[in-house]
């Protein structure tokens, strides 16, 4: 199950509650792309229309073999494919107050790509400081263990 692509900051921005995994609408271009390392996620978002659930601003880079590369939008929105059950319930989840979806890793599974989507709340300033706090000391902890042979 290598990983293709991963939104670093979703740990620090957001509190996961829920995780979720989807199919990803692709062309094949796209999917040879995404396996040469063209797929950046950290810019994506999970929306609602009409009852889907839809990728918008993940940025897949045009295959560089492709023959029609003219009229490709790497920024273009990609339908997320999941049971109608799981979709219902993360349509419910994302009605509430301060919950969203966001995109987390993209990866393959026996020659899929998938996508790992949280069900999240986002971190307040205060919440975010604290953790590169106690980061901080926690390095700072290792570095003297290290330093002091016992």
């Amino acid at each position: 199950m290598p990983t293709l692509a991963v939104n670093r900051k979703a740990k620090f921005d957001y509190e996961c509650l829920d995780k979720y995994e989807a199919g990803l609408e692709l062309t094949g271009a796209e999917v040879k792309s995404i396996r040469e390392g063209g797929a950046k996620i950290d810019t994506g978002h999970i929306v609602v229309r009409d009852g889907e659930l839809w990728l918008i601003g993940a940025n897949i880079a045009p295959y560089k073999r492709a023959a029609n590369r003219d009229d490709y939008d790497p920024a273009r929105s990609r339908k997320l494919l999941m049971n109608k059950k799981e979709i219902r319930q993360l349509i419910g989840k994302l009605s509430e107050k301060g919950l969203t979806a966001i995109p987390v890793s993209l990866y393959t599974r026996s020659n899929r790509i998938k996508l790992e989507l949280w069900l999240a709340r986002g971190k307040k300033t205060f919440e975010k400081k604290q953790k590169l706090k106690e980061r901080d000391i926690d390095r700072e902890t290792q570095r003297h263990l290290r330093d002091y042979d016992y």
